[in-house]
């Protein structure tokens, strides 16, 4: 089991490595690359999984429900915790909420339970990146981003998918290997990033930082767990489950920290320091997780 759960997390960790010893040696400005990964190959590994790859017998209703419990049920758990330190709330709740189910979700669930695993992944990660955009959204400002999650180009690439799965349409022979190869470069690009990301922690926020980085897989295995034990979900849905619940917070909740000015280096630490301490989380429950 050591060994499965070393062939796992080595090349996740290892792309991670990758990104920060290059952020390290060459301080990159990852921006551009950033918002290609957003805006062009996240949406095509989006539509490319639920319209070619997408099989009926995997409970993709169950997955997006489970999901869904462990963001929102997470979010109470959190704001108990953030009033008894007295941290705000804006600061501390939506890291614990949203996790980084791009990141590391898409690729821990190919490499720990094989690429029949992904349009599960990647159901989870649309739930959770829908949810950002709207109770995400509300937590920092007070209101909806319906703007924002119309213009979010993987919520188009979703309904897209889901069109194109229901009716059984399929692209054409000259364009599919062009979504497919588009697609194929988001998830190593997501952890060069992410990686790169890490080089910019600012340890003078250490302890919201660590406080933070804790309460997302707390919060979150607090509501996976139950659910999965409850409801009984076949594998892949019981054991991604597990892990989307101890996954460590997005980056997205910085880059949006610092749109709307809500703490930024607070929100950074927390991000920063959740994803290195995943390190030694994720492991733990793979061994839990794993069929």
């Amino acid at each position: 089991m050591l060994l499965r759960i070393l062939e796992i997390i080595v090349p996740v960790f290892g792309l991670v490595l990758v990104g920060y010893v290059y952020g390290r040696l060459r301080p990159a400005d990852m921006s551009s690359a950033n918002r290609l990964n957003v805006n062009v190959f996240v949406p095509a590994l989006i539509f490319y999984v639920l319209s070619e790859r997408m099989s009926a017998d995997l409970s993709l209703g169950g997955a997006a429900l489970g999901a869904a419990a462990v963001i929102l049920g997470s979010g109470p758990i959190a704001w108990l915790i953030a009033r008894r330190t007295g941290w705000d709330v804006r600061t501390v709740v939506p890291p614990a909420m949203f996790n980084n189910a791009g990141n590391f979700g898409l690729p821990l669930a190919v490499f720990g339970f094989g690429e029949k695993a992904l349009p599960v992944a990647v159901v989870m990660f649309v739930v959770e990146n829908s949810l950002h955009f709207t109770v995400g959204l509300w937590l920092l400002t007070r209101r909806i981003g319906a703007r924002e999650l119309a213009g979010n180009p993987m919520v188009v690439a979703t309904a897209a998918g889901l069109v194109c799965m229901a009716f059984g349409w399929h692209l054409p022979g000259l364009v599919l290997p062009g979504v497919e190869m588009l697609g194929n470069v988001a998830i190593p690009l997501m952890l060069v990033a992410l990686g790169i990301r890490l080089t910019e922690v600012d340890l003078s926020y250490w302890r919201i930082g660590i406080g933070g980085a804790l309460m997302a897989p707390v919060t979150g295995l607090i509501i996976a767990v139950p659910w999965v034990l409850i409801f009984q979900p076949p594998q892949p849905v019981a054991g991604l489950l597990l892990v989307f619940g101890a996954l460590p917070p997005a980056v997205l909740n910085y880059m949006l920290s610092e749109h709307y000015d809500q703490e930024p280096q607070a929100v950074a630490s927390i991000v920063a320091l959740g994803n290195l301490m995943s390190l030694g989380i994720i492991p733990a429950v793979l061994y839990f997780a794993l069929p």
